[in-house]
């Protein structure tokens, strides 16, 4: 083949490729082709083209490991669809499987073990944020534990209780959520020392078929309505904020973070989102709106602290980047967070995903493209995950084997040591 380098050897690894070649992976249902974002996979060829990169779309079960060809799609302009046929095996393998279903199923999974396993794939960013993980990540450098609300695990009628009453605002996320979805707000509307008869809590649940809302007099009665929303997914209990808003609508910041062609995280753009009227979240599928993020904050605070500020989230967006990543142990190559600013300007962190959403902005989008794509060309001469994990083995001369190499000159010098002292001893 012309874009092989070398022959196929039996029992060897596929060949290495001649030009950077990257693989987007996506699944595939019996639906359709493949799922996920058309626009976006077009946007991706088209910037790996102008690149000079190789790139192309590929289903989970046409990505063979141990092949030296791949079957994958590449979109026709001239016929408008999307052509499936053989292209090289890819030194880069991007993770776009759309939904978290997807990829938990035990085949994709393994495919993506196999990836991370094989001597040359790098593979980055192999699978979705856990809320949870998120905040023990974080809460793990003095650096960015600054910036996390209290957030516990909603483990039972304990947990939901003490966040009440610590906190006037407390919002309930799903632990494996997406968009907003699934998210409820506790609003205490009185103290906890309340008037006879008032009403003491409001809780309002978010689906995808919109927002309803309930007041409650007791703790325990709300919860049975959490429990029944819940339905048995795993959720976080978390300190609410109070936003900095304008025109009475709360807005938070969207920070887009990517590896640059140096492999440094980089901040490529950020962007503002504004609470819809009825909406608990400022997510624009829950009727969110885009903002422009230096008007918002100079609205709020003025044009001098409003730049202070945004120069502030890049530099919090690349703290926040680097000990996600830390905390992931693999390689990551983008994020996209959720950033509050409450009303006295400090900045707070919400959420981060690790398949961003196309940004509507258009300098925003042009830079994340050709950040991203090469950032693949970047990668292909770094050593594949595997490759790193066995140097860093002890047998390969790792930290472990330096240690222990240490150790064994300590003991060698203190044996030397005393001897000398016992020939010292015998002249004197």
């Amino acid at each position: 083949m012309a874009w092989l380098t070398q022959p196929e050897r039996e029992g060897s690894p596929a060949p290495r490729a001649a030009v950077p070649v990257a693989a987007i992976l996506t699944y595939r249902d019996g639906t359709r082709i493949f799922r996920g974002n058309r626009d976006n996979f077009i946007d991706l060829l088209r910037t790996a083209k102008e690149e000079g990169v190789v790139a192309y779309i590929v289903a989970q079960d046409d990505l063979d490991v141990n092949a030296s060809t791949i079957k994958g799609y590449v979109y026709s302009p001239s016929k408008k669809k999307w052509v499936r046929g053989e292209r090289p095996f890819p030194n880069v393998v991007y993770n776009r499987i759309p939904y978290r279903k997807f990829e938990q199923l035990p085949e994709v999974q393994e495919l993506i073990k196999a990836c991370l396993r094989h001597p040359d794939i790098r593979f980055f960013n192999p699978s979705f944020f856990s809320k949870w993980s998120l905040f023990e990540w974080l809460n793990g450098s003095r650096l960015t534990r600054r910036h996390i609300p209290e957030t516990v695990k909603l483990n039972g009628l304990h947990d939901f209780t003490r966040m009440v009453r610590n906190h006037r605002i407390v919002y309930l996320k799903p632990v494996k959520g997406k968009a907003g979805k699934g998210i409820m707000k506790v609003q205490r509307l009185t103290s906890v020392k309340r008037p006879q008869g008032a009403a003491q809590y409001r809780l309002t649940c978010q689906s995808a078929e919109g927002t309803e809302s309930a007041v409650y007099d007791s703790i325990p009665t709300m919860y049975e309505t959490v429990k029944r929303t819940m339905d048995g997914k795993e959720y976080i209990a978390q300190q609410g904020i109070s936003l900095a808003s304008a025109g009475g609508r709360p807005f938070d910041l969207r920070v887009l973070v990517q590896k640059s062609a140096k492999g440094e995280w980089r901040v490529s753009g950020i962007g503002a989102r504004v609470a819809g009227e009825s909406s608990i979240t400022t997510h624009v599928p829950r009727g969110g709106s885009i903002g422009d993020p230096e008007k918002l904050l100079t609205h709020v605070f003025g044009a001098a602290s409003a730049r202070a500020t945004l120069q502030t989230a890049r530099e919090t967006a690349l703290e926040l980047a680097a000990q996600i990543e830390k905390g992931a142990g693999h390689t990551l190559g983008e994020m996209s967070m959720d950033l509050g600013v409450d009303k006295s300007g400090k900045l707070w962190f919400f959420e981060a995903n690790s398949k961003p959403m196309k940004f509507d902005e258009p300098h925003i989008r042009e830079t994340s493209l050709r950040r991203l794509v090469r950032f693949w060309k970047y990668l292909v001469n770094q050593p594949t995950e595997r490759s790193a994990r066995l140097a860093e083995l002890p047998a390969s001369g790792g930290e472990g084997a330096r240690r222990g190499r240490g150790r064994g000159r300590a003991r060698r010098a203190g044996v030397e040591g005393r001897r000398g002292g016992a020939a010292k001893r015998r002249r004197r």
